[in-house]
């Protein structure tokens, strides 16, 4: 109280004094606005953050409910638009798997079914790890297996034959099977280079030659490691990438990633080839 009087006194006998008052309380009455405004404005932006949340998930919800019903429908046969597939447009066919997801040999084994069962003749088989090679006995057999009611009582044998192509390819009339792993791409670079060395630089001739890229592809070729190049390559993991598959036999080659391979769906398998069998590839002209 005796502090209110004092100021009150000062403020009638100075006018100075009491400029001075009135300005620091003007400064109190703006510090609370602009307080309340920033309050305020946290709380707006949050909310508008939540909404554009909300809209996204909701958005991606519908997709997936969308994609959901397209691939039952795809699978189904409804959609007639994908019962026509030109599948001799896919002579090779490449699939790359995350090595972690490699390891579901089951889910391996559904995918190869699939795509024997659409018409796929030759498949290579890819993982970083070499997860694939080294489970490519349990594959075959496995393969076998749930073809055997297709090849019983014939004479047409077993489904997948091994035979050699850098101790990778097993082929059969109806499926060719080839398993690739990274020890067929960096170290592959490096023997080719060594030789091209060996053959070009390591002599006493005294002109050296330029390589060009066919040369490149004929010595990958016979140290054993050229293959064929894919038509299409199918990504099956959580990236968008081809996981270190041999750079030089997906040149003109289509790449889609399917994503994980426990998500994998028969539709969505039918719907990437069908669409890659109605691109128009110019090759660079």
């Amino acid at each position: 109280m005796c502090r209110t009087t004092e100021i009150k006194s000062c403020t009638q006998y100075f006018p100075e004094f009491r400029n001075r008052y009135r300005s620091m309380g003007l400064g109190n009455e703006v510090q609370k606005i602009l307080r309340w405004t920033s309050v305020c404005g946290n709380h707006g932006i949050h909310l508008v953050w939540l909404i554009l949340h909300l809209i996204i998930n909701v958005w991606y919800s519908v997709l997936g409910i969308a994609h959901m019903v397209e691939n039952t429908l795809i699978s189904s046969g409804l959609l007639k638009t994908y019962n026509a597939i030109n599948i001799s447009k896919v002579r090779y066919l490449a699939v790359v798997i995350e090595s972690e997801e490699a390891r579901q040999t089951s889910k391996v084994l559904e995918l190869l079914c699939w795509l024997v069962s659409i018409g796929i003749k030759s498949i290579c088989l890819y993982d970083r790890e070499g997860v694939l090679k080294k489970a490519q006995t349990a594959i075959i057999e496995g393969l076998n297996k749930s073809q055997k009611a297709t090849v019983e009582g014939s004479d047409q044998g077993t489904l997948v034959e091994h035979v050699s192509f850098a101790d990778t390819l097993l082929c059969h009339k109806h499926v060719d099977l080839e398993f690739v792993s990274s020890a067929d791409s960096k170290p592959a670079v490096a023997k080719a280079a060594n030789l091209l060395f060996a053959k070009h630089y390591a002599s006493t001739k005294a002109e050296k030659p330029n390589f060009t890229e066919s040369d490149m592809s004929e010595a990958l070729q016979a140290v054993g490691f050229g293959g064929p190049e894919p038509d299409l390559l199918l990504v099956y993991g959580p990236v968008r990438c081809h996981m270190g598959f041999p750079a030089w036999r997906i040149r003109y080659t289509e790449i889609v990633h399917m994503g994980p391979l426990k998500s994998m769906k028969f539709g969505s398998l039918i719907k990437a080839i069908h669409k890659f069998t109605k691109v128009h590839q110019n090759y660079g002209q």
